[in-house]
């Protein structure tokens, strides 16, 4: 087994750390106090070719592999979770379900444009009685003419509030449960379809989060993406790979979380020393040190069989379950090393803890994880 990265990875590491050290880092705790969408961040991660980094060149991609990917998010994710979402939800999910399942006609008029980061891409599958049931949703999809109606709400929906173009899925036949969604695109400022409340929250402040609303929005039927009644299959393929991106994430908060606890550490003294030396803290920072190591393993080789076309439901669930789980100690544990100043906002320690704690919810809570880890143990 290879461990080593190559050469083309090792280039992306080195770009996405010094862009993320040098731009984003630097203004991270201001986006976030201010709660404001990074517009020129993203305007740069553009330039980079990182809003379409593992998407084809002929359509504004970069052409790279899905360990570019998620070394990518994680390096900005260490200097801004929000930051990294963006890039996250943006690519995995929804450019990767227009890339695996559209005509050549919607990977030009879709894909080019997001690829590109022309347009920033959302994902619209949650709804307010419908989160873990992902089948439970109430969106309607009804045929009329050569086209559709679409009536419905959807909530919590990462960059929904900035996004030029959402893939999401609707109920086409209730009879048929899970076989009866389908997967749509849809662009803004389409009648009909307008973003809802604005969502307030713990974390990820820099990031926009909303509802989106459907009140007799009229589509065509080239908006259909792949066949009727494929949808949830396709949404299930998608969170695949969202998990990926969010294990990724959290890689990146519980590593900045490490990287200024050992700093802190080093330079606070307590009876005479540094507190560095204490025991206490000595193992805190390795327990902390270890599972982000063990979390980057697991989800690099969730890429790699992505990469390769392989199945990796299991894979990417135990990375973004571990992940996530480790970022939550990790920066539980930044905060007590901190001690009182942790608990301020003089030091990021209190904005990773408020960050990490969303990546045990999205893309399907720790439980439904284990619950899908499990599923493919017993199945197999």
């Amino acid at each position: 087994m290879e461990f080593e990265l190559t050469e083309e990875q090792r280039m992306i590491q080195d770009m996405t750390r010094n862009f993320a050290k040098g731009q984003i880092e630097p203004i991270a705790a201001a986006i976030d106090q201010e709660q404001r969408y990074p517009e020129e961040l993203v305007a740069q991660m553009a330039e980079l070719g990182l809003m379409g980094i593992v998407f084809p060149e002929e359509y504004g991609g970069s052409g790279m592999d899905h360990v570019c990917y998620v070394i990518a998010v994680e390096e900005i994710s260490r200097a801004c979770a929000s930051t990294g979402v963006i890039l996250s939800a943006h690519v995995s999910l929804c450019c990767e379900p227009i890339n695996r399942n559209g005509t050549p006609e919607q990977l030009e008029k879709f894909l080019s444009p997001l690829a590109a980061g022309a347009k920033l891409g959302c994902f619209g599958l949650t709804e307010p009685g419908a989160g873990s049931d992902a089948v439970g949703q109430k969106t309607t999809a009804v045929r009329d003419g050569d086209g559709w109606v679409i009536n419905g709400t959807k909530n919590f929906i990462t960059n929904a509030p900035q996004a030029g173009v959402c893939t999401f899925f609707a109920v086409t036949d209730k009879e048929k449960r899970s076989r009866g969604i389908s997967a749509f695109v849809v662009e803004a400022g389409t009648p009909g379809f307008t973003v809802g409340k604005i969502e307030h929250k713990l974390g990820i402040l820099a990031s926009g989060t909303s509802e989106l609303v459907f009140e007799n929005c009229r589509l065509p039927q080239d908006a259909l993406l792949g066949e009727e009644g494929q949808g949830f299959k396709i949404a299930l393929q998608t969170l695949d790979g969202g998990r990926v991106g969010i294990a990724a994430q959290a890689i990146g908060i519980g590593r900045a979380a490490l990287e200024e606890s050992v700093v802190y550490a080093k330079e606070r003294e307590q009876f005479g020393k540094p507190i560095a030396s204490f025991q206490a803290i000595q193992w805190m920072l390795a327990d902390m040190a270890m599972e982000i190591d063990a979390a980057r393993l697991l989800t690099y080789r969730a890429a790699r069989l992505q990469d390769q076309g392989a199945r990796f439901s299991k894979e990417a669930a135990m990375a973004k379950l571990f992940a996530s789980e480790a970022a939550m100690r990790a920066t539980t544990k930044g905060i007590q090393i901190h001690g009182g100043y942790g608990y301020t906002k003089e030091y990021p320690a209190e904005r990773h803890f408020r960050d990490a704690k969303i990546t045990e919810l999205y893309e399907g809570t720790s439980e439904i994880q284990r619950l899908v880890i499990a599923a493919s143990l017993i199945k197999d």
